[in-house]
């Protein structure tokens, strides 16, 4: 990419923001009312009197409204309060179809699916502290882009963001992006968790986020992360070797002396580990992100994902040191993936709050 910095572009750059909401050029700084407008005071103007909006209780704010060609380049937001991460839903909808290509909590589309900050440092998320969220993740369009937020919360969330794209002509064949969210809460015993299932059509699966929460003691992820591509019934053609494995660890993530251990990196990473409290956080709980961008898994069909819920038990009379034994433990997983339409087969259902949340 730094190559093409170099290169002659009829593209031209845009940005959506509270201080700019259509985009428009020279449309930037000329509120004259908005969250900032008592703090600004005298100052008049284009001193910061629009640097955010307020989205009230069960409503949904549009962020941008884009006509096409274009590409959406980078997101930066953040929110007060946190814990919004888990009470709202971000969504994108391409080229004016009605259901939402993206449909994910807040938190959760940036590694952060807890409502507790972790550092991200990896290629197309960066979490930065105290919870600004930037996306790289290319997001082509031809004919529209809309953005929304929705507030499933019982507070007002104040919303901050910037939303930076190009007008100009995208290949014919640029797939669109997406991002489903499921959780299993719990795992049922001896099941499986499904990250995507019903995806037809043609396309490349780009990224993967979990958070997850342990119901059951000793180590939680032997798991194998499973892709079922182009026809696959009962067995797939990749399958993995381990939970931690997938996310480039090993070992259980256990460094001597020091036990689980964070990292975060360009491709994947476990970014967050959290202990519990003795009170009130009671489970230990994990965020960890794997991007498939230098090896993305490529069908031309269809597409399921799963994972197991499969921890380590004592051994048995057998002489075995130990066992394999299934958990059911409390999974929330973001599947991103780019698909050859504005719309995916088997979207899951839109969560309520009492689903996402995790307070």
């Amino acid at each position: 990419m730094l190559d093409e910095l170099a290169r002659r572009t009829d593209k031209v750059t845009r940005s959506v923001s509270p201080e700019n909401f259509t985009g428009a050029k020279g449309a930037g700084g000329r509120a004259t009312e908005g969250t900032g407008a008592q703090a600004a005071g005298e100052l008049g103007r284009g001193w910061k009197i629009s640097p955010s909006i307020e989205i009230a209780p069960g409503e949904t704010a549009e962020l941008a409204d884009i006509a096409g060609p274009g590409t959406v380049r980078h997101i930066w937001c953040t929110t007060a309060p946190h814990r919004a991460w888990r009470g709202t839903l971000l969504r994108a909808y391409w080229d004016g179809v009605a259901d939402p290509a993206i449909e994910v909590p807040l938190g959760d589309f940036f590694c952060n699916g807890w409502n507790v900050f972790s550092q991200v440092s990896s290629q197309p998320v960066a979490a930065n502290p105290n919870g600004g969220f930037n996306s790289y993740w290319p997001m082509p369009f031809h004919d529209r882009a809309r953005l929304t937020l929705e507030n499933l919360s019982a507070e007002t969330v104040v919303l901050y963001y910037q939303i930076d794209y190009e007008s100009g002509s995208v290949p014919a064949d640029s797939c669109f992006l997406h991002a489903h969210w499921r959780r299993s809460r719990p795992v049922p015993y001896g099941e499986t968790h499904c990250l995507l299932e019903g995806v037809e059509g043609r396309g490349q699966y780009v990224g993967t986020y979990l958070a997850w929460a342990t119901n059951s003691p000793g180590w939680w992820g032997e798991g194998e992360v499973k892709f079922y591509l182009d026809g696959d019934t009962d067995f797939p053609t990749i399958c993995g070797t381990g939970t931690e494995d997938y996310f480039g660890g090993a070992w259980n993530f256990d460094v001597s002396g020091q036990g689980y251990t964070a990292y975060t990196t360009p491709y994947l990473g476990l970014n967050q580990i959290l202990r519990p409290d003795g009170l009130y956080a009671s489970q230990q709980r994990f965020g960890m992100y794997r991007w498939h961008v230098p090896d993305p898994v490529r069908f031309s069909e269809d597409l399921r994902v799963t994972v197991q819920s499969l921890g380590i038990g004592p051994g048995n009379g057998n002489g075995l040191p130990h066992r394999y034994r299934p958990t059911s433990d409390d999974i929330a997983s973001t599947a991103l993936f780019y698909l050859d339409a504005p719309a995916a087969s088997g979207r899951p259902g839109t969560p309520d709050l009492l689903e996402l949340e995790v307070d």
